[in-house]
């Protein structure tokens, strides 16, 4: 007789048999006896002694499934929109998968099912993507080409928040990426079983769900606006393809464009004369948008700042006239915005920028050096790799953020102070004794988001190696506490632009003389969390000078005397600036046409 059984004829005793000790015998049978009964059995006997809270288990799980399958179909793919009427609308695609699974074999309907799961939950992240990209690039997420920004949003948490919060948060979003896609894959399953098990009624679900959608689609009905036939997840997937051939048209397209320069050709000598003798400064102010001068937030204390430097500079013998460009790129990505100013093409993406990087298409920074009649020169604090770059912008050399000398902490994302950079190049570039002007590009970086914390400027002679912002940095805001506030943003973002523009502005006071140029820019505007969901992508551009002569050839641009533009000063496309800027100082075109 099988020992379970035998033990369960034996009487119910704490008497152990006769030589048989406590611990070698077998324990009573009410303690041995769920051990050896299998998980199956075990659930089989709760099912059948808890029929309701079975079904109700059952039912559950059911309408969960059910639920998040419609909640992705319906999912937008904008944070603005994530509003409870676009979850009470009827998805088409839900119809139709519902037809197709009463119409399956077993075997089929399952493998339909794990596949479009799978796609649906593939489709859902993308729409995640979309979110953020909006939120902070203004744009959808392209699936050609951003993939590859992926690790530098990922170095951006690293540097804002920190290492072990950026692999946490990295590990996290893999774990629910893959969960979302086996959920999803499972939840269509447990619909598809559902369905096939109640074909009758579920066919006459189908059929009616199909007549009201027809109904609703073919009038038009709406529920506070919004229409209650919903076709979201195909014309997304539909939006999808048609932007991923538009990407891959564009990349051959885009190469013939680049081949053609009303300048490539021009011989040196006819390029830019009227500026020889000049020392050159070409500055980008990260994030420095529109916004930050017309902003109700914002605006008072720029403007304010941007006034009261306008007057020191008049004081200091420098004059300026300032206009507007509309940047290439919104909210990062500010390479974009470097190289569409300085090569004249529209660089709005990714696969583009690497086209004109490889090319030899005429930027305006190499026009002066293609003269021979300037030393070049490049101050990247952002860079903190290699940077090819450098070769398509004409630079003799570039200092990246190690070849700086500076010692004291990172704010951020910013490797070092604008101030700090700014004194650094005066030191090692630009009080240097020449043959040859020259012609500089200067890339600042504090004014970058999260916008805390802020540096503030020093005495200029005690800036040293930067330890001096130790106490500064330490006293600043926490990123995690300007990340989570719009408001605290928008106040914080302000006032790194004030330090940026006054940081440079001082510079010049400091060290420029009647043979300095600056020209500064913002390379776009600053997120949708500051600017707004509606703001344009204009930016502010300066140019600088105490020879009245070159603010003179600009006279018949009409931009507004100052460092500050008016609100209906003119507005150039960004890529438009270097041309003009080569014809206002005598440059004479001869075109390459590829």
């Amino acid at each position: 007789m099988p020992v379970f059984t035998r033990l369960r004829q034996q009487p119910d005793t704490d008497t152990t048999t006769e030589g048989t000790s406590p611990e070698a015998g077998p324990e009573s049978p009410d303690e041995t006896a769920p051990t050896r009964v299998t998980l199956r059995k075990r659930l089989a006997d709760w099912r059948t002694g808890h029929p309701t809270a079975v079904r109700n288990t059952q039912w559950t799980i059911t309408i969960l499934a059910a639920a998040l399958v419609i909640g992705a179909l319906l999912l937008p793919n904008r944070i603005g929109a994530l509003q409870t009427d676009r979850f009470t609308r009827i998805p088409v695609e839900a119809i139709i998968g519902a037809a197709v699974a009463l119409a399956l074999p077993r075997r089929p309907r399952i493998a339909v099912a794990v596949l479009s799961g799978v796609a649906l939950g593939a489709m859902t992240i993308l729409n995640f993507l979309d979110m953020g990209f909006w939120e902070y690039l203004g744009r959808a997420f392209n699936l050609v080409l951003d993939w590859e920004l992926l690790p530098d949003a990922q170095s951006y948490v690293a540097d804002s928040m920190g290492k072990a919060v950026a692999t946490v948060a990295t590990v996290g979003l893999i774990v629910l990426v893959v969960l979302l896609l086996t959920v999803m894959a499972l939840a269509m399953v447990r619909l598809s079983n559902v369905l096939a098990r109640n074909k009758q009624a579920a066919t006459r679900g189908t059929l009616a769900a199909t007549v009201v959608w027809v109904l609703c689609s073919a009038l038009g009905l709406q529920i506070m606006g919004v229409p209650i036939a919903s076709d979201r997840t195909a014309g997304a997937l539909a939006i999808q393809a048609r932007r991923v051939r538009d990407t891959l048209r564009d990349e051959a397209a885009f190469q013939q464009v680049a081949k053609v320069d009303k300048f490539g050709n021009t011989p040196p000598d006819q390029l830019v004369p009227d500026l020889r003798g000049k020392d050159m400064i070409f500055t980008f102010i990260e994030s420095y948008g529109r916004s930050a001068i017309e902003d109700p937030v914002e605006a008072p204390g720029v403007d304010a700042t941007l006034d009261a430097r306008t007057k020191a500079l008049a004081k200091a013998g420098f004059h300026a006239k300032s206009g507007w460009l509309t940047s290439a790129t919104y909210g990062g990505s500010s390479w974009l915005g470097h190289s569409t100013t300085m090569s004249g093409l529209w660089i709005d993406n990714q696969q583009r920028y690497r086209t004109v990087m490889a090319s030899n298409h005429l930027s305006l920074t190499k026009a002066f050096a293609k003269t021979n009649a300037w030393d070049t020169v490049g101050i990247m604090p952002g860079v903190q790799k290699s940077w090819p770059e450098s070769k398509f912008y004409g630079l003799d050399k570039y200092r990246n953020a190690f070849q700086m000398g500076y010692k004291g902490p990172k704010f951020s994302w910013s490797t070092m102070p604008d101030q700090y950079a700014l004194e650094q190049f005066q030191k090692l570039e630009h009080s240097k004794k020449r043959s040859k002007p020259l012609m500089s590009l200067v890339i600042l970086t504090s004014s970058h988001q999260p916008w805390a914390p802020i540096p503030k400027m020093v005495p200029w002679n005690e800036l040293g190696d930067g330890s001096i912002f130790n106490a500064i940095q330490k006293a600043g805001n926490n990123p995690s506490d300007i990340i989570a506030s719009s408001p605290k943003s928008q106040a914080e973002y302000g006032k790194s632009v004030q330090y940026s523009v006054t940081a440079l502005t001082q510079w010049l006071e400091r060290y420029g003389n009647d043979n300095t140029v600056l020209v500064f820019l913002g390379d776009h505007q600053p997120i949708a969390r500051v600017s707004g969901n509606h703001a344009s992508r204009d930016v502010p551009i300066s140019i600088v000078a105490k020879d009245p002569k070159v603010l003179d050839k600009i006279n018949s641009w009409n931009w507004t005397d100052g460092l500050r533009p008016a609100h209906n000063a003119p507005v150039w496309k960004m890529s438009a600036f270097r041309d003009r800027f080569l014809t206002a100082y005598g440059s004479t075109p001869h075109p390459k046409k590829g």
